[in-house]
């Protein structure tokens, strides 16, 4: 790992730690705010498995516990999952969290617009930590080289192949016409 790339995964980590902190410590303002939201996504919860959570608290110290853990990742090695993780927790956050448009009052309005905001610059930069192969070839690349490896290589076998049978034809040829 570069320390440019530590430096940058630490500073983003923060607002996580910080914040997931927060919603474990004193869930109660997170999950008033929150309800409606999960009043709507509760039953599809529910049918994923009967002991999954629904209420506004537990899910808000979930998600807190989530963003504590992927932000202390973010800066390892496991970078790549910690933001994975760390988006899946974002999003139910900034929905949840700033509905600007359900607000009337233009300072709140204005505030919690800012915080929608500032969540999607978030979102991208653990978008780039996810992606981020470090300078090494990702996964996709990886594979689209050995299938053009595994390729070259079978038809480097069929040529060689093809040759052997010509020349043993010819040796047949030869030696069915040559005096012995």
């Amino acid at each position: 790992m570069t320390p440019v790339r530590t430096a940058a995964r630490t500073l983003l980590a923060g607002i996580f730690v910080a914040g997931g902190a927060k919603a474990l410590l004193d869930p109660e303002p997170r999950a008033k705010v929150s309800e409606p939201v999960i009043a709507r996504v509760a039953p599809m919860l529910a049918k994923v498995h009967d002991k999954v959570p629904t209420d506004p608290r537990t899910l808000v110290q979930v998600n807190g516990a989530v963003q504590v853990i992927g932000g202390l990742l973010l800066p390892t090695r496991l970078h790549r999952v910690a933001a994975l993780a760390l988006i899946g927790s974002m999003i139910p956050t900034t929905l949840g969290g700033h509905r600007f448009w359900e607000h009337d009052d233009p300072v709140t309005r204005e505030q919690q617009q800012t915080h929608f905001l500032k969540n999607l610059g978030l979102l991208g930069g653990l978008v780039l930590a996810a992606l981020d192969t470090e300078g090494r070839p990702g996964l996709a690349w990886q594979a689209r080289h050995a299938a053009h490896h595994a390729d070259a290589a079978a038809r480097r076998t069929a040529r060689e192949t093809k040759e052997r049978v010509r020349l043993a034809a010819v040796s047949g040829y030869l030696a069915r016409r040559l005096p012995g």
